[in-house]
């Protein structure tokens, strides 16, 4: 079993794509082992769309792994998102590492689309379903509620083969779909008492539904800064969590390295192998150095731990 570290994305503070790649390059140099591109469609933040943003790290990038945190797939057409997948892992040469989930309910996007948000689930199912089958290359039929395909097929298929499908939430309808179809789990913006237990929910689940997800398919998303709590990417961010109900210090990793080693320990203990760290930066500079620092004071660490 492996234990990784990988990046996300989000809204780093990029000040164009030069700047983008040249820190991919870092990632990559610095034997990161994946990079993460959150999914919105709607935002005020600087969110480049998570699809294409896997395409053009297929084409920077020669060894690291990359997904998406995850994609919302009821926003989406499941013939076109598989075919996307497809291409992605054709042209990284099996580097995909694709994360679906249902979204939130609250989500801008249902209002601003003038889409309900009830049925998300169902919808996911079927998608997640179509997907799966086209991935394999041979036509599809399929009957559902929300979708009717007479002999759809894509081409090429992937080069992983069967594809990760990877499930994201701590719901436990996530937890469910994460037992029934999933290959690996990514927890979101969960401490790591908040993770435990849905770790141990799906591995329950998946014993029972006869299925088997190994341990070092599941992951866990939570920030971090190597410097000062005062610093102002990690204060801000604290105050932003504060003001939400959330206690900053159970889920930050803010300090020397040792403490984020100690953060990611306490992911560990609770059963995650795989971590995707938020850099708290400001402006391109701090985002590089606090990238190389990681790689340089943390990740030997970390990834001794196989």
């Amino acid at each position: 079993m492996s234990v990784r570290i990988g990046l996300g994305i989000a809204t780093q503070p990029f000040s164009g794509p030069r700047a983008l790649f040249r820190w991919a390059d870092l990632c990559e140099q610095g034997r990161l082992d994946s990079l993460w591109q959150s999914d919105r469609l709607i935002s005020t933040e600087p969110y480049l769309e998570a699809m294409s943003m896997m395409a053009a790290l297929a084409g920077v990038t020669s060894r690291i792994k990359f997904g998406m945190n995850a994609i919302v797939v009821p926003t989406r057409d499941p013939l076109v998102l598989a075919k996307q997948c497809a291409t992605i892992d054709y042209l990284s040469g099996g580097r995909l590492l694709p994360v679906f989930g249902v979204g939130n309910a609250h989500a801008p996007e249902w209002q601003a689309t003038g889409r309900s948000p009830k049925g998300r689930g169902k919808r996911s199912d079927e998608a997640l379903e179509l997907m799966q089958r086209l991935w394999t290359g041979e036509p599809v039929d399929f009957e559902g509620e929300h979708f009717q395909y007479r002999g759809a097929q894509i081409t090429p298929g992937t080069v992983q083969k069967p594809l990760p499908l990877w499930i994201g939430g701590h719901s436990k309808a996530a937890i469910a779909r994460t037992a029934r179809v999933g290959t690996g789990w990514l927890g979101g913006l969960q401490d790591p008492a908040g993770v435990g237990p849905v770790v141990e929910a799906i591995k329950a689940a998946t014993i029972a539904a006869g299925r088997h997800i190994s341990d070092d398919h599941f992951g866990a998303t939570f920030p971090f800064r190597i410097g000062s709590p005062d610093d102002a990417a990690a204060s801000s961010f604290a105050r932003l969590l504060e003001r939400s109900g959330t206690e900053a210090s159970s889920w930050l990793a803010v300090g020397k390295p040792e403490d984020v080693i100690a953060r990611c320990r306490q992911y560990r203990d609770a059963g995650i192998h795989k971590f995707v760290l938020i850099a708290l930066a400001v402006g391109d500079d701090d985002l590089m150095d606090q990238t190389r620092r990681l790689t340089e004071e943390v990740l030997p660490v970390v990834h001794a731990w196989d």
